[in-house]
């Protein structure tokens, strides 16, 4: 048998204004994650353009798509991907490893991130000794280490209990207020009113983009 082509995504067009707060939701197999992927620099689009500021990412190579992602670009995933090995500190830094940075310049910017989160006290903890909040929190720190102009989020929230939750979203309310543009993909209707507009999926079409 033949191999079937399946269109993740098809004629969907928007923009993304630097600062902004966006919601993307639809049911299962609808393109989210195809949509964040693109978004974050993990897969080409097989048509179309994608304009990350004044660069057209859609025609860049593996080496230069890696430097946008590691320059620009900041996720948060829902099952954190921490590395167990390292302790709070030294997985906040793991995104620096690349750059060509003094060692006690990334030990610095990681602590103040720690700190920023709430983990000034946890920073030589492992990722198992940590509540799933505290590692989404690192999360959210390295996430942030490079300063990047987009933060992109799965189911940033979907591995914690109700309280947990908030706290992490009370971290994305402020970030947003520093300035940050966040991408955050969600099933729930309740994380998806945080943020400031919201683009629904369906069948890899738009549905909806309301601007709350």
């Amino acid at each position: 048998m033949g191999a079937v082509s399946v269109q993740a995504l098809r004629g969907v067009s928007f923009s993304i204004a630097p600062g902004e707060y966006i919601s993307i939701m639809g049911p299962s197999g609808c393109g989210k994650s195809t949509l964040l992927n693109l978004l974050g620099c993990l897969d080409r689009p097989t048509s179309g353009r994608y304009l990350l500021g004044d660069d057209d990412v859609s025609q860049m190579d593996d080496d230069s798509l890696s430097a946008v992602r590691g320059r620009r670009l900041g996720f948060i995933f829902q099952s954190y991907n921490l590395i167990q090995q390292l302790t709070v500190v030294e997985n906040i830094e793991v995104p620096l490893f690349y750059q060509d940075r003094p060692e006690d310049e990334c030990r610095e910017i990681a602590c103040v991130l720690a700190e920023r989160v709430g983990l000034g006290d946890r920073l030589n903890h492992k990722p198992f000794e940590l509540s799933g909040g505290q590692q989404q929190r690192v999360a959210i720190a390295r996430a942030l280490v490079n300063d990047p102009l987009v933060i992109l989020a799965d189911e940033p929230t979907g591995n914690l209990d109700s309280s947990s939750g908030k706290e992490i979203l009370k971290i994305f309310d402020e970030l947003n207020e520093q300035g940050k543009t966040l991408i955050l993909v969600t099933h729930d209707p309740n994380v998806a009113e945080r943020a400031r507009r919201a683009i629904r999926l369906r069948d890899g079409e738009i549905e909806t983009d309301v601007t709350h």
